[in-house]
């Protein structure tokens, strides 16, 4: 099969191009109208698919809930806001809940699933700091402890990539450093660390940071904390939740002039309410949460941010058009910088020969025109 548009990213910039897709894959890039075309998009903008490494669900569904329907069903549909790779994410519960949610994933990626690809699971918790713990669950909250990560990680079956934690409470680092060491991405989030604290656990294994300014402490002048390390150190990685009600949109414009095109990472935060209608009775970690206007959820009866119902297409507009990030940046914190983040920029990521043909066609507006997911039409 072969697409063509006369805007195609490649190599950082809209071309004129066809690209042929065989078995899932990039086979080869033409130039326009060099061969003939069994799509032909136009002057639509076709982009590399986009990666949401922090999301717990949607269309009804929690990844705690341990239901592998209804994750195959979020995997299929999810595409619709062209995202093609994905981390369903846990949120901190009891030990027998997390088990099951990830055991449930492992079940479903090797039974077999269509949409898009599950890279892994995102493990965010238990082992966070009560203050910044946000809407998670307090009675959950653990120690970070190796030998219970194990377990998760057996029950998983390996297929847990990352894991968000404090890691100031993490005694001689030893998790952080267990994680780095067995492939898992080490990020720090919910953590009352200082910047002299944060400092240590990246030199200890940490390399990403998780929703910055949202469940951190936050950036003084003369206390810099997680935020002034985000800005400080440039080459590790930072999530950012980019709704615009997260973050102001100067603080997103912000971030991202201090992290520059290559490490910042776009993702959505959302709950299982995103794509859902309007009102519902909805949970997060067994606690009550309700959806504003805004789009946000927080814990019911509070103002306690507890997450959002960001389409990932939407983000890319809002940091783009309204908070006026370069657009290479803003496509690269959902594409190329997650793919290097979980160390799979060798087939995700960028639109070139060899790699999975994972590929959205946006209308201007930032709609989503066609979502491949490995090559495979999703809408």
């Amino acid at each position: 099969m072969i697409i063509q548009s006369s805007r195609v990213w490649v190599a950082g910039q809209f071309i004129p191009a066809q690209l042929e897709v065989e078995d899932g894959m990039i086979a080869r890039i033409y130039g326009y109208g060099e061969k003939t075309a069994d799509a032909d998009y136009g002057d639509k903008r076709i982009v590399p698919g986009f990666i949401d490494i922090h999301t717990h669900g949607a269309y009804g569904f929690d990844t705690n809930d341990a239901e592998p329907e209804g994750l195959r069903d979020w995997m299929k549909r999810i595409p619709e806001e062209g995202v093609t790779a994905i981390l369903p994410t846990t949120v901190t519960q009891m030990p027998d809940v997390l088990t099951a949610a990830v055991a449930n994933v492992a079940k479903v990626i090797e039974e077999g699933y269509e949409g898009a690809e599950i890279l892994g699971i995102h493990f965010e918790g238990p082992y966070l700091d009560m203050e910044y713990k946000g809407a998670q669950p307090p009675e959950a909250i653990a120690k970070p402890s190796v030998e219970q990560f194990k377990d998760y990680q057996k029950a998983a079956k390996g297929w847990i990539k990352y894991i968000t934690m404090a890691t100031e409470h993490d005694e001689d680092f030893a998790l952080a450093r267990y994680c780095n060491q067995n492939g898992v991405v080490v990020s720090m989030g919910h953590s009352s660390a200082a910047y002299e604290q944060a400092i240590m656990g990246i030199a200890n294994g940490a390399t990403s940071m998780t929703h910055v300014y949202n469940g951190m402490t936050s950036y003084h002048h003369r206390k810099p904390g997680l935020v002034g390390t985000a800005f400080r150190v440039r080459d590790i990685y930072g999530e950012i939740i980019c709704d615009g009600c997260h973050s102001h949109l100067a603080a997103l414009n912000n971030y991202f002039t201090a992290k520059g095109r290559d490490y910042a990472i776009m993702i959505s935060d959302s709950l299982r309410a995103k794509h859902c209608p309007p009102g519902g009775n909805y949970q997060l970690g067994g606690h009550d949460i309700e959806i504003g206007e805004d789009g946000l959820a927080r814990l019911k009866g509070t103002e306690t941010i507890a997450g959002s119902t960001l389409y990932m297409n939407r983000g890319l507009k809002i940091l783009a058009e309204q908070a006026m990030v370069p657009f290479d940046a803003a496509l690269n914190s959902c594409t190329i910088n997650p793919a290097r983040a979980l160390r799979v920029d060798d087939r995700k990521g960028r639109l070139a020969a060899g790699y999975d043909a994972d590929i959205v066609v946006l209308e201007d507006n930032y709609d989503v025109v066609q979502t491949y997911c490995r090559g495979k039409e999703m809408l």
